[in-house]
Formats: structure tokens, sequence, C-alpha cells
């Protein structure tokens, strides 16, 4: 049974993206990948600031060995047969005018900036596995991220391994999950139980 059955009719893209953990090795090309950046450079932010900051290795390029020596033992363990993985900063400060200011959005918008990537990657038969298991201060070093910049996420971008393929132990664990119903999160007016 498909745990991914929407209450309200959306489109299918957003059933369509999941996080699977076996890739098949194939290499992402780069104008592939671009593509995906594309889609995140259109994502909204405050300011029209853009905070966000894609850092990334191609499997098979000089890169790509610092970028899997990052995550955590587990992590590495299924993405290493990814095909790219990817490093996502946000930029804590933007120009207003001239002056440089702190924006206190800059993780939502890049958080906007990382659906607009992951739904592309759908689009063109790729699938995204965010990871928080991976050392962000070595990340910080190992890429020179400026100061003023905070690392948020990983990515793992690959081709999905089709069902037929998979071990009998991947069989039961590579199944898109379910979501919560909106009514455990959308409320008119304030949160359960407050009367405006």
């Amino acid at each position: 049974m498909n745990p991914r059955q929407p209450d309200h009719d959306i489109d299918p893209l957003f059933i369509e993206r999941w996080s699977p953990r076996a890739f098949t090795g194939e290499a992402v090309p780069e104008s592939e990948l671009l593509r995906m950046f594309e889609a995140a450079r259109w994502a909204p932010s405050s300011y029209n600031s853009q905070p966000w900051r894609f850092l990334y290795a191609l499997r098979d390029t000089p890169h790509w060995a610092p970028f899997l020596d990052l995550l955590v033992p587990g992590n590495q363990a299924w993405a290493k047969d990814a095909g790219a993985l990817v490093i996502l900063v946000s930029n804590k400060n933007m120009k207003v005018g001239d002056v440089l200011k702190p924006t206190p959005s800059h993780s939502l918008d890049t958080g906007a900036a990382s659906a607009n990537f992951q739904l592309q990657a759908i689009r063109q038969g790729w699938h995204v596995h965010g990871m928080g298991g991976f050392d962000k201060p070595r990340a910080a070093t190992l890429l020179a991220v400026p100061e003023g910049n905070h690392v948020e996420a990983a990515y793992a971008v690959g081709r999905a391994t089709p069902r037929d393929q998979l071990t009998e132990e991947q069989r039961a664990k590579e199944v898109p999950n379910g979501r919560r119903p909106i009514t455990d999160f959308v409320h008119a007016g304030g949160f359960p139980g407050h009367k405006l």
C-alpha cells in the first residue's frame, strides 16, 4: 500500500519526491545538476537577498572523496553510490542599499531554495536525499565557508536503484514514507485551545 496519498488535490510532483538511500552509482552530469541549481535560483527570499550557496562534488572527480569524508559513517555507507554530493550554506547577512544587515530569514529562504532544488531533481528523473549527519565545522573549514555564513545541510543526488534490483533488506527500507494529516499542523486562528 502506498503511504503517499494526499487528502487534497495537489501536483503529483510533491508525492513523487522522496529520499532514497539506494542509488545506482550513476554519475550526475554537471549540466543536469546545474539545472537543479537553476530551479533553486528562483526561490523566494527576503529583500531578494538570495542567501543560499550550493557547493558540490561530482562523482569521479577530485572533489568527491573530501565531500564524502565529511559525512558520518552511516551516511557514507550509502551515499558513496550517489552521483553528486552537495553542501548547502546560507549567508546570515544581506546588503540593504549600502548597509550590511543580519538576515533573520536566511535559513528559511535557503530552505525554499532546497525545496526547489529537490523538486527539479525529481522532474529530471533524479532523487535527492538530505542529510544532517555530517561534520559541519569541518565542512566550513574544508570548503572555505566565509565568516557570517551557516552550513545548513548535505545532500546526495543520484538515480534511485529500481525496486527489482534491491536486496531483500533494502526493499524493506527503500519505501517512500507517509506524512501526518494537515490537521496536525494547520489551524485557523492560533494554536488549538487559543481564542482570539
